[in-house]
């Protein structure tokens, strides 16, 4: 294992024998690190802390410490990290809550750009982008592939779909719906489909036009969010991304930016 001298790892941690460990680093009692895992220099890990394999680590990130909630007394919660993550410098990530499940959890393929901060119970999924000084607020989720832009805010509770793109300096107080594309100014609105996330990804033109009728629907029109699922049900040829788009709103608790 390389072990820098200047790293201070408790005894009880858990680290593979092909796991680096750069200078200053800090490691708890509770740290498991899985192999090829590279933490650069000046890492703090503490807590109930699993880590997987192939991940990165830059500089002064922090990662399972307490969370910033008041209702939190120290009680046993942890923090999971599957496979080759990227964490860039001073990114936060802190462990749950009894009161959120007690897990924060990143998946894989992931990419946290500098100062990007991860609240207590978030669950981001996979291949995800956290844009540098984007911040979760509590009970966070991120479903895969989706991109929260630069210095965006996320509200506690809310859930980000999968392969949409939330614009720099958005403030999010309501879910995003999947596939969409939005970004905030005065008030959060949702402009329409992200085309060129979803072509990228290898969605079908039929499958994006589908989507594009949709957003039509539910954001052009004079319906409102009832009229406009029942219209598009109506309508559509509806195949998986749509189910899934109807299914993400029919189950929202906060209700969609629209």
């Amino acid at each position: 294992m390389a072990v820098h001298p200047t790293a201070i790892i408790d005894p009880n941690a858990r680290l593979h024998e092909t796991a680096e460990i750069g200078p200053f680093c800090v490691i708890g009692a509770g740290v498991e690190i899985g192999a090829r895992t590279r933490l650069m220099a000046h890492i703090y890990a503490e807590g109930a802390t699993t880590i997987g394999e192939d991940n990165t680590f830059y500089p002064y990130a922090t990662v399972g410490v307490a969370p910033q909630d008041l209702k939190y007394h120290g009680e046993r919660s942890e923090t999971r990290i599957g496979n080759r993550n990227v964490i860039r410098e001073f990114v936060t990530i802190h462990r749950g809550t009894e009161g959120g499940g007690g897990l924060t959890s990143i998946g894989d393929d992931n990419l946290l750009q500098a100062y990007a901060h991860v609240a207590h119970d978030c669950h981001l999924r996979s291949h995800t982008i956290l844009s540098h000084s984007a911040t979760l607020g509590g009970h966070v989720t991120i479903e895969d592939w989706a991109v929260v832009g630069a210095h965006s805010g996320v509200h506690q509770f809310c859930r980000v779909g999968e392969h949409c793109y939330i614009g720099g300096y958005s403030v999010i107080t309501q879910d995003v719906m999947p596939y969409s594309l939005v970004v905030t100014e005065r008030g959060a609105r949702t402009f329409g489909v992200n085309k060129v996330g979803l072509e990228r990804r290898g969605y079908s033109k039929e499958s994006v036009q589908r989507l594009h009728t949709a957003f039509r629907r539910l954001t052009k029109s004079n319906l409102n969010t009832d009229q406009a699922l029942e219209k598009i049900r109506a309508e559509a040829d509806i195949d998986e991304p749509l189910q899934k788009l109807l299914d993400f709103i029919t189950s929202s608790e906060r209700g969609i930016i629209k």
